[in-house]
């Protein structure tokens, strides 16, 4: 579970594209062998329906939550991969327990600037914020499937991202054209959004490498040839 496909890109852009409907609304899934990946869109409720779609669509043994995050701890750098030991959800303040070494990671509803990450950083004890795993978290607990999170540092604690809520909508779709229009008259923000360009890419790649290394782990192995067979035969 990713919440959008430049997370993710490099891993994904040769896997099988698939287009399936799920209570009303579509769904990209990217399967691999045994693996499926979908971009659910931003923030808490897209990824809960995404999460849901794909448990019902795929019955996964496993859910990950994967992609972009934003450190609170200023040892953490970009492109760092994060496995948390906690999911701490800022709504209701509950935890879940993960198998992850790395600290606790805290999902927020919106996009977290500096001063919003310096809030986060001393009032839990977090190491990075996100808007997506506790949501798909709760939808593994709540179907019984194991599940872990996987994050990689796409903006250092003291980045200033800047003001992106106003574009996220309702499906949790980022509005690229709106936005580029808002930035195009606020030449201020120009240096600002070549850094984070260019930070996303080195997260995107970063993930991916990392992704790409455990999707390979549990490829299914083929069986080999039974040297009692003529070549080309088959049990």
């Amino acid at each position: 579970m990713a919440a959008l496909e430049r997370e993710v890109h490099p891993l994904i852009k040769n896997w099988n594209r698939v287009e399936q409907n799920y209570e009303g609304r579509s769904f990209i899934f990217f399967e691999r062998a045994n693996t499926v990946l979908v971009c659910g869109g931003i923030g808490a409720q897209a990824a809960r329906r995404a999460a849901e779609a794909v448990i019902a669509l795929y019955h996964p043994s496993l859910v990950q939550s994967v992609g972009f995050a934003g450190a609170l701890d200023a040892t953490l750098h970009v492109g760092d991969i994060f496995t948390p030991s906690q999911v701490l959800d800022a709504r209701d303040g509950s935890r879940i327990q993960l198998a992850g070494s790395e600290g606790a990671l805290i999902t927020f509803m919106s996009v977290a600037g500096a001063q919003q990450k310096a809030k986060l950083a001393q009032a839990y004890e977090v190491r990075a914020v996100d808007m997506e795993a506790a949501a798909v978290a709760a939808a593994a607990r709540a179907h019984e499937i194991p599940f872990a999170a996987i994050k990689v540092i796409s903006d250092e604690r003291n980045f200033e991202i800047p003001a992106m809520s106003a574009f996220i909508d309702t499906n949790g779709r980022f509005q690229t054209a709106n936005f580029t229009l808002f930035a195009l008259l606020r030449p201020w923000l120009w240096p600002r959004l070549v850094a984070l360009a260019r930070n996303s890419s080195k997260a995107s790649r970063a993930l991916s490498s990392h992704l790409e290394s455990l999707c390979n782990q549990f490829q299914p192995v083929a069986a080999a040839p039974d040297p009692a067979l003529p070549t080309g035969g088959r049990k």
